[in-house]
């Protein structure tokens, strides 16, 4: 089974200690980040350091700034495409932070409550990567698949939900080859999302 317990199984595990409990035990949106550590440096092991509470503050003159943060997300899409999971889908990661949502329905301020977030290894100026693509793909639709309150138009950037504060993952991201890609996967599969 893909994902099991929360946890899907093409990823990596590395536990992070920055999460907890949904309060409705609702998982009905995706949110799409960037990172780089250092900023506009991709590879080595910072990232994983951060969401960890490891990030040593004296390896970099950034890292002072943010090292004392606790935050995470459930996934990192590193550039070669190998897949970190931190937090399992079920728990609540501290990714979106001040961030607004309205669906339709409700506008809400809380997006860590029912949201995934996915954490694309790179920056708002570097192409991301064909292999990342391809994974978030297939990530997104086992996700798809295993929450039925989370739909395509549920997938949103943290651009979209934190404009004055956030623009990840930024111009660099192609929304386009993405969906392209989740339709390659559904025909692939035999299916008509």
């Amino acid at each position: 089974m893909p994902i099991e317990s929360g946890w899907w199984s093409d990823a990596r595990r590395v536990a992070s200690p920055n999460h907890n409990a949904r309060p409705q035990g609702e998982v009905s949106a995706l949110v799409l980040h960037s990172i780089s550590l250092p900023p506009g440096e991709f590879g080595g092991e910072h990232v994983e350091r951060l969401f960890t509470n490891r990030l040593d503050p004296n390896a970099h003159p950034y890292f002072a700034k943010i090292a004392h943060l606790r935050v995470s997300a459930h996934l990192l899409i590193r550039r070669d495409g190998e897949c970190v999971q931190f937090v399992p889908f079920d728990r609540r990661a501290w990714h979106a932070g001040r961030s607004r949502w309205f669906d339709g329905e409700r506008e809400r301020c809380e997006l860590n409550d029912f949201s995934i977030g996915i954490e694309l290894e790179g920056d708002e100026i570097s192409p991301y990567r064909d292999a990342q693509y391809c994974v978030l793909a297939r990530v997104t639709r086992e996700l798809l698949a295993h929450y039925l309150e989370l739909t395509r138009e549920r997938i949103t950037s943290h651009a979209k939900i934190a404009p004055l504060r956030k623009s990840d993952p930024g111009p660099a991201f192609d929304w386009a080859y993405f969906r392209r890609c989740l339709e390659k996967n559904d025909r692939r599969n035999g299916n008509d999302m």
